[in-house]
């Protein structure tokens, strides 16, 4: 199998990076997989991940809920529980950003549709891109929104949408660099980039450690952290105007984390260090399990 061996920071470029941790895929292979880090920009990253043509097979598991809508287990049922909740958010999130009740979205990684389908009912003119095909089968069958491909993002029309979201994309995304360039030439001015990641540097990571669900390694490339982010946003002519913590997330991937590192539910373990991690972040945006990166056109 072809592996990615980085010499230098995927994120920044320099050159000072060094072995953090060691990770297992507990979704798909059981594999271990190193993460290291940059001393330059904080980021992290996966060490000698698939490529992209061969990390097809480690997405394919029933239980990857952003593909397949499964209800399957207690944790994926309060999943869609929440995310009734986190819809309200994201929309509130994205009107204020553009500047419009309605417009023109792009959704970069769709999924099952769940959220264009929310914003197509709120009177926006929604596209859907994503690279999985039982995704896009699903976003069709479950909500009638018909999702494209990735490769399209670099066939679409420059300046067109109001606004562009990637609601935990960026982190899986092999020609990072390429996309974020794309993405800047799509924006009308004015418009806004979305971009929700896992935090690394948040109080459920730091519980956790290798155990921490959001590693999600190999899917998972990169490990953000408040600081790596703002560099990288920077590096391509974007200003971080705001920053909203997913409140939420710390819950579920504590109880995840907690099924991990226990082998059982671990409901009121996990429930407890999520509350912990919660408490953090309404206080600290920055020590949130996620955090939304409001990114506007320098």
């Amino acid at each position: 199998m072809s592996r990615i061996h980085y010499q230098q920071c995927p994120l920044c470029g320099s050159d000072r990076i060094s072995k953090k941790l060691t990770a297992r895929d507990h979704t798909v292979s059981q594999e271990t997989f190193d993460i290291w880090e940059c001393a330059t920009c904080t980021g992290r990253f996966t060490q000698d991940v698939p490529a992209v043509t061969e990390i097809g097979r480690y997405y394919q598991s029933a239980e990857y809920i952003s593909h397949t809508e499964t209800r399957e287990g207690l944790i994926n049922r309060m999943y869609h529980s929440v995310r009734k909740i986190t819809m309200r958010s994201k929309q509130n999130w994205v009107k204020t950003a553009a500047g419009v009740k309605q417009g023109k979205l792009l959704d970069i990684g769709s999924g099952t549709g769940a959220f264009l389908s929310h914003m197509k009912q709120l009177g926006w003119d929604v596209t859907g891109l994503e690279p999985d095909a039982t995704a896009r089968e699903n976003a069709f069958k479950h909500y009638k929104i018909e999702s494209s491909s990735v490769e399209d993002l670099f066939r679409l029309e420059p300046a067109q949408f109001d606004c562009i979201t990637m609601w935990h994309v960026l982190e899986h995304v092999h020609d990072l660099h390429a996309y974020l360039d794309q993405i800047r030439t799509l924006l009308k001015p004015g418009g806004a980039l979305l971009i929700a990641v896992p935090n690394y540097t948040s109080t459920d990571a730091r519980i956790y450690g290798a155990e921490w669900a959001a590693y999600d390694v190999p899917r998972h490339l990169y490990h953000f952290s408040p600081v790596s982010m703002d560099m990288l946003m920077q590096q391509h002519g974007f200003n971080i105007a705001a920053k909203h913590p997913m409140v939420f997330d710390a819950f579920y991937v504590s109880l995840l984390s907690e099924k991990y590192k226990t082998g059982k539910s671990g409901l009121l373990a996990g429930g407890f260090k999520g509350l912990r991690s919660y408490w953090k972040a309404w206080r600290h945006v920055d020590k949130c399990s996620s955090i939304v990166y409001e990114c506007k056109l320098l």
